[in-house]
């Protein structure tokens, strides 16, 4: 299921929220969502950087939640040190999909090329069955988990939208001049 629309306006917002990394966060969090029925389409969360953080990355349906609305709501949570709406077409977004799929002698070889085509890698083959993972823009995993389907999946696992900003151009620059941000 794609997550923008024909007009290449995301219908979706991407949050990402530091809180500090304590038990019952994520349940805090989730709970806030769950009892205003705002729409999660993807979450994701682990430590940050600093071992005292984590980062949620939340993928928010618009319909469901207007932005200023969730942002409200979520600074009322203490434990939450920030949060930053991240633009679609200005962030780096990535997921991860495991799939095994069912495989006959005759089409193998066919689940293996569109695998490398994808650029995803082959984890475990077995004589009915080949388990493969792909990373990357979460668009590029929907074709992909699409095209799998035609072969017959046995079981499929995404982890759920990270995102981060996109450097700005001075930034990538520099650090492809090897002067590190």
């Amino acid at each position: 299921m794609s997550v923008a629309s024909s007009h290449n306006q995301p219908n979706y917002h991407i949050l990402s929220v530091l809180v500090q990394n304590r038990p019952g966060v994520l349940a805090r969090v989730a709970s806030l969502f769950a009892r205003r029925g705002y729409n999660i389409f993807s979450l994701a969360v682990a430590p940050t950087e600093d071992d005292a953080l984590s980062r949620i990355t939340i993928v928010v349906d618009v319909d469901s939640a207007p932005v200023e609305q969730v942002v409200k709501q979520l600074f009322k949570l203490i434990e939450v040190v920030k949060i930053s709406e991240l633009d679609p077409r200005r962030s780096v977004e990535r997921e991860l999909l495991l799939a095994t799929i069912r495989v006959t002698s005759e089409n193998r070889g066919q689940v293996v090329e569109l695998t490398n085509i994808f650029e995803g890698k082959i984890l475990a083959v077995g004589v009915e069955a080949i388990t493969v993972s792909l990373d990357g823009n979460p668009d590029k995993l929907d074709d992909f988990e699409d095209l799998l389907r035609g072969y017959g999946i046995v079981e499929l696992q995404r982890t759920g939208r990270v995102a981060l900003p996109k450097l700005e151009r001075e930034a990538r620059l520099r650090a492809v001049k090897g002067k590190a941000v």
